[in-house]
């Protein structure tokens, strides 16, 4: 699926629309759904990209007056399939540590075309993650993103997964590390 096709897809849904009808909000398809010639991404971009497994991705987060202004607040709509499963109709929880790790990671390059984070590869340090509740295959859930704190290089962020009703399923904490020189 591409951007506009995730978007009616999610807009379709009572639930998730509500977060799509509000003002300054920016939608768009996640940078890492999108294939790249040097194969960055593949996970999410060729591997997860199916009917099987996340069919539809959208990340969606509010547009600031100031164009260099820092993002801190992100929401990815996910609907996840089958072939997640670890046990039947509940997504593996190594998938689940996956989709926290990508959401936060998304606030990167969203502040990075902002000029608001510097230009540079960064990667995960650690991902600490609680399971809360089972995550549903078969389902479109929400994940939302927040950078809690920044110390030069170090970005602290925290995510979660939630159902329709608004339940969190999984929560993590993450601290992604901009390197020194690219890889």
């Amino acid at each position: 699926m591409d951007s506009e096709s995730d978007f009616a897809l999610f807009a379709a849904i009572p639930w998730w629309a509500q977060h799509l009808r509000r003002p300054r909000i920016v939608t768009g398809q996640p940078r890492s759904r999108q294939p790249k010639s040097n194969a960055e991404d593949t996970l999410f971009a060729e591997t997860l990209k199916s009917q099987t497994a996340i069919s539809a991705m959208l990340e969606v987060y509010e547009d600031l007056p100031s164009p260099n202004e820092r993002i801190d607040h992100i929401k990815a709509f996910l609907t996840l399939g089958a072939g997640l499963n670890g046990h039947p109709g509940v997504c593996h929880g190594g998938l689940v540590m996956a989709i926290l790790d990508e959401v936060i990671g998304m606030l990167i390059p969203i502040n990075q075309k902002r000029k608001s984070i510097p230009k540079t590869v960064y990667m995960t340090a650690y991902l600490n993650t609680t399971f809360l509740k089972p995550v549903p295959t078969s389902a479109t859930i929400l994940a939302r993103a927040t950078i809690t704190r920044v110390e030069g290089r170090k970005y602290f962020s925290e995510g979660s997964i939630e159902n329709e009703k608004g339940v969190i399923l999984a929560r993590g904490e993450a601290l992604f590390v901009g390197l020194k020189s690219a890889l």
